[in-house]
């Protein structure tokens, strides 16, 4: 999904600022969907205000600029249904800890183990970030997206451990 489609996404579960469109990227799991920081959330809602798709106001701020406001319009939302009714794209898994595992030969032993430690200790951080997800009130379509990613960070988590013996014992030693 591409960040307009998030952004307009977000709004239709309510209002929200820029700044806090980017938190629920951080924080709800948005992430796993697409890349999204300042610099592309702030570009993609000013073309989607332009489009007649999203409605901004302006509120007033103690000692701080006026907060722009968004709040999807009823053509905004009928733009969102109809993209997520068109055929979806292949999903994409990018991974730098794959990447490197292809390599893991030319690299020394304690560099592996460092890498096969430091991905389990974010598995296990997102797990952790699902889960606490899951005690809260949600939608029936959060509640399965959750539920697959959960799935996924334990089977991957599951894997990791019962097999990262077999690529440390492959390591050359003299890489040490």
């Amino acid at each position: 999904m591409d960040v307009r489609s998030i952004c307009l996404g977000i709004l239709t579960r309510g209002e929200a600022t820029g700044y806090e469109i980017r938190k629920v990227f951080e924080g709800s799991g948005f992430q796993h969907f697409a890349e999204a920081s300042f610099g592309s959330i702030y570009p993609a809602l000013s073309r989607l205000t332009e489009e007649g798709l999203v409605s901004v106001r302006e509120e007033a701020q103690k000692k701080r600029p006026d907060r722009k406001v968004y709040s999807i319009t009823p053509a905004g939302r009928s733009a969102f249904l109809a993209g997520l009714m068109k055929t979806l794209p292949e999903d994409r898994h990018r991974s730098p800890f794959l990447f490197a595992m292809l390599f893991s030969d030319l690299l020394p032993g304690s560099r592996v183990r460092f890498l096969v430690d430091d991905y389990i200790a974010q598995g296990e951080q997102k797990l952790a970030q699902l889960e606490r997800k899951q005690k809260e009130t949600l939608l029936p379509g959060e509640r399965f997206a959750i539920g697959l990613g959960h799935t996924m960070y334990t089977a991957m988590l599951e894997f990791l451990r019962m097999h990262r013996g077999e690529i440390e014992e492959q390591l050359p030693q003299a890489a040490e």
